[in-house]
This record gives structure tokens, sequence and C-alpha cells, in this order.
């Protein structure tokens, strides 16, 4: 695992921070863990579409 050395704060309204908390602890899941997962799967995605749109550019020469 990656050494963790930067953090994040973000402002949510408390209803929202507690409704996710309370989600993740239904599924046995720590928050941090989620927005992690959220942030990998996030960026993956945008890094293969990305990929895609300069594939489809090339195909086109």
């Amino acid at each position: 695992m990656a050494l963790k050395d930067c953090g994040m704060r973000i402002r949510v309204e408390k209803e929202l921070r507690d409704a996710f908390v309370q989600a993740c602890r239904a599924q046995d899941r720590v928050a941090a863990d989620v927005l992690r997962d959220f942030m990998h799967s996030f960026t993956d995605k945008q890094h293969r579409d990305q990929a895609d749109l300069f594939a489809r550019t090339e195909g086109k020469k």
C-alpha cells in the first residue's frame, strides 16, 4: 500500500456526511477507504476516456 502523506478537507452538509458514514458502516467499510476507492475509479475512468479520445482521433487521420 502506498504511503498516505497528503490530506484533503472538504465541507459538506452534516446530514450528507452522517448518511455517508452510516452507509459505509452498513457495508463494514471506513468512509476514507470508500472515498479513496471512488477517487481511484474516477481518475482511472478519466485516463481511459482520454486515451479513447486520442485513439479515435488518431484513427481518423
